[in-house]
């Protein structure tokens, strides 16, 4: 793993660590604010969107990892079924739809009041469980958007082909 000076000091700004794990992953991003990182990670599927947000004030880091595939109107009911099931899986954080732009994310808050800031092993633990459940369920976000199948059915078809291929 990435060994810091910095990382585990009382505080320490997560994200200059983000920003040089991202760095070293070679994954283009931008540091919007000195409370503000967005990272974009290609992955197997897809490249996602990371983006963080430090809130020193209340020692919260916050991601949300958004999944670049719009969800039409018409879909929705079947989409929140499948995040519903998905969710129930989850032991670390949960998928939503962004009411925004409709696209699904993957998010997180991490707190770490009274203890030192997050160290570089804990940021690259996040930052791997939300890129593997993203990868994990993107396949069933498809499978209901583009093949029309039930939330069920979709999870269950993601399921069976992200272990084939393992």
């Amino acid at each position: 793993g990435m060994t810091l000076a910095r990382a585990g000091s009382r505080g320490a700004n997560p994200l200059d660590i983000l920003e040089e794990f991202a760095s070293a992953q070679g994954w283009p991003s931008m540091r919007a604010a000195d409370d503000e990182l967005v990272a974009e990670p290609s992955r197997r599927w897809c490249a996602y969107r990371l983006h963080f947000l430090w809130q020193p004030e209340l020692s919260a880091l916050h991601m949300h990892c958004g999944i670049d595939i719009r969800v039409p109107a018409e879909k929705r009911r079947e989409i929140n079924d499948l995040l519903a099931i998905t969710n129930e899986r989850l032991w670390l954080g949960h998928f939503e739809i962004c009411s925004e732009d409709s696209t699904p994310t993957f998010r997180h808050t991490l707190l770490t009041r009274g203890q030192l800031a997050p160290g570089a092993e804990q940021l690259e633990d996040l930052i791997e469980a939300a890129l593997e459940e993203c990868d994990r369920y993107y396949p069933a976000f498809q499978f209901v958007l583009w093949a029309g199948r039930p939330a069920e059915d979709a999870i269950s078809a993601a399921l069976v082909e992200t272990v084939g291929e393992a």
